[in-house]
Formats: C-alpha cells, structure tokens, sequence
C-alpha cells in the first residue's frame, strides 16, 4: 500500500526590525519613537547631550534599517538619509553595529535549532524551517520558537507557516510585527489574493507598475490572468513563474547545506537609474552594498578570491561581470576595488533596475592562501565615477 506523503509544513521566521531592534537593547529610552539606523559616520551621542536627528545629517549614507515609527513616516531600508530626512526629519539617528548583530543573530539561530533543527539561513535576520516531522501542532512550535527567540534575545519575531517557501514568507509579513499566520491552501483566495502583486518576493517595482498598466493590481487578479497571455508579455519563464506564484505554488526544498559556495547582496531600486546621471546614488548603494558583503563574509569566517557584480536593465536583461583576486580578501575596502575592477567591464549603456555584488570562491579565513592585505587606499567613493572620463 503506498503511504501518502505529509503535506510540507514550512515556517518563515523573521526578527521584527533587527538591527533597530537589537539597537534598542542597548537605549532603551528610545522605544516608541521612531528611529534609523545607518550612515557612515558615527552618530553616537556624546554623555549628555540628545542623539543626532536624521535632520542633521549629511552625507550619502543609507538607512540599514528602520523602527515600525519611523517606518510610518515611509523610511524604508535601503534609502539613502538624505531622502529619509525628508520624510521623517526629526527621527533618531544610530550608527550601525554589526558585530552585535552578527552576536544576536548567532543566538536566535542557535535557539530555534532547540527547536526545529532543519534551517535554511536566508541572512542574518530570518530563515526557513522544515517543521513537517517536528512533533506539535503549527500554533504550538510557532509559541515555542517565539519564546525561544525571546528567551534568547529579548527581542521578538514574525512567523508565518504554510505549505511552501513561497507563502510563508508572504504570511510572516501579514501581522507584524510579533505575530504568527498558519495558512494552507485553502486560505489563498481570502488571505493572500487581496493583497498586492508586489507582496511577492520576486515581483519588484518594474514588474508591479507593468501589471498594474495592464489592470492588474492584486495576486488574485494575477491569478485569474490567462498563463499564455503571462507568458506572452513577460516571457516563459517569468510569466510561468508568475502564474505558479499567484496560485501559491512553490515547490523549492529548504537549502540546508552550511558551505556556501558564494555569498552575495543585491538590491532593487525604487526607480530606474541612469549611469551617468545617478552615478552618485549607484555609487552609494553599491559602497552599502559591499560594505554588508563584508560583514557576511566576516561573520561566516570566509575569504573570496573572486568578486562579481550584477546589473539588471530597464528591459529585464542581467549581466554579470567578475573580477579574480590572487589574494583572498573579505575587508570592504578590497570589496570595492575589485567591484570597481568588474564594473570598468560591464556595458552601462541603459537604465539599471537592480545592482548587486556577488564574493565567489570561497574558502575558510584560516586557509594558507589568504595573505595580508597591504594596506590600499581607496577613493572615496565614486566607483562610478569612470563615466565621466
């Protein structure tokens, strides 16, 4: 007699706001308010005085992250402080301490393995896990990693469980922060379809405005949209994977492996930007985007000797172009000018909806083959700056 397989059971953990989070450990005055953190320049406050208000503040550094507060007023990760100002002048300003979340990181991941030891680590602030043979109902092991994570932390998490990969990342973010949504498939059409095309992860701002030029605004009207007319407009692979996520169909196992073979960072742009005309702001994402590589390289306890940046166009097209390093190298300054490097090589001749830094051939920071790295310096930090010549 053949033996039905169990339907899949999959848990989306994410930490609510993690680094403005863990930031409130250490100022807890600040709960309630809204507050960033980011910028490349310290933003401490000295003994006595109140802290730095994002008002203040000049530069080309980035948002890391942001409280629900500060959140409200429209600041998003990744937005560059000046913009943020603008929309929220008198939030508080932090720097970024990395080492202390790479600390807190370690620890609720080490206390949700307690619990259900099947992860698929998806960055320093959420993963996967494989629940289907973990003994206890879906609303018991979401209390039990709660409260193992804020045994562990003292700082809360998100969790949604579904069936699949695809629609427990969409339920982790249905009732944050500090909530849990079990859903199965027959909750599609009420819980999932009112909610926007954008909500899935894989549909960015290009992709959304050319859905909504055709009338289609939510992942229900997705869903009822004909597969060959998808397949037609936004090619068979896009448009078949579009069809597949609007219906809840996901069928990507966890990736449990603990050994890498890259490690990259990339991101979307709210708009398109133009090479020469946005080389400022490209410029800035990118030196952000390396400067995190860095720390995952660091916190991983792992070297490249090969750094590759990603661009996608305006029309949807990616290249990539690398750069081998005779010196494996995980400090952000050598991230730089290797991305530097790889970027004099890529054809930047239209808008660019997503730029991204990749570390590849990896190997452990013990390894005999890492040597010191002489002391470089850097121009600061127009890496896009060879447009102009």
């Amino acid at each position: 007699m053949d033996l039905v397989p169990p339907v899949r059971r999959i848990a989306h953990l994410d930490m609510d706001a993690f680094f403005a989070s863990v930031e409130l450990l250490e100022h807890p005055e600040l709960k309630g308010l809204p507050v960033v953190v980011g910028g490349r320049r310290a933003a401490s406050a000295p003994a006595g005085k109140d802290h730095p208000r994002l008002k203040d503040y000049v530069g080309r550094g980035v948002a890391t992250t942001a409280t629900y507060e500060a959140r409200a007023f429209g600041v998003r990760s990744g937005m560059g402080l000046m913009k943020a100002a603008a929309l929220a002048p008198d939030a508080i300003l932090l720097p970024a301490h990395f080492d202390a979340y790479a600390r807190v990181s370690r620890a609720f991941k080490a206390a949700v393995a307690e619990v259900a030891p099947l992860i698929e680590d998806r960055g320093i602030d959420e993963i996967y896990l494989d629940l289907t043979e973990v003994p206890g109902t879906s609303d018991e092991l979401a209390q039990r990693l709660k409260e193992a994570v804020r045994r562990a932390t003292n700082l809360s998490c998100s969790i949604g469980i579904t069936p699949n990969k695809l629609l427990s990342k969409l339920a982790s973010e249905l009732q944050k922060p500090d909530g849990v949504t079990i859903l199965g498939y027959g909750d599609i059409p009420s819980r999932i379809w009112p909610l926007p095309c954008s909500a899935i992860n894989g549909i960015g701002p290009k992709a959304s405005a050319k859905l909504e030029g055709f009338g289609i605004h939510t992942i229900g009207e997705l869903a009822q949209a004909n597969p060959a007319w998808l397949v037609e407009h936004f090619g068979r692979s896009y448009g078949g994977w579009l069809h597949d996520a609007a219906q809840g169909r996901d069928d990507r196992p966890l990736t449990l492996s603990r050994e890498p073979k890259s490690i990259s960072r990339e991101t979307t742009f709210e708009r398109d930007l133009h090479a020469r005309l946005d080389r400022e702001d490209l410029s800035r994402i990118l030196l952000d985007l390396c400067e995190r590589l860095a720390g995952d390289l660091e916190r991983k306890g792992l070297r490249a000797h090969a750094i590759g940046i990603k661009l996608r166009f305006e029309d949807f097209t990616t290249v990539t172009r690398d750069q081998a390093l005779a010196v494996a190298v995980a400090d952000a300054l050598s991230l730089r000018e290797a991305a530097r490097a790889a970027l004099r090589r890529a054809p930047l001749d239209r808008k660019l909806r997503l730029l991204g830094v990749r570390a590849g051939s990896l190997v452990k920071a013990g390894d005999p083959s890492i040597h010191p790295v002489q002391g470089q310096q850097v121009t600061e930090p127009g890496l896009f700056d060879h447009l102009l010549s």
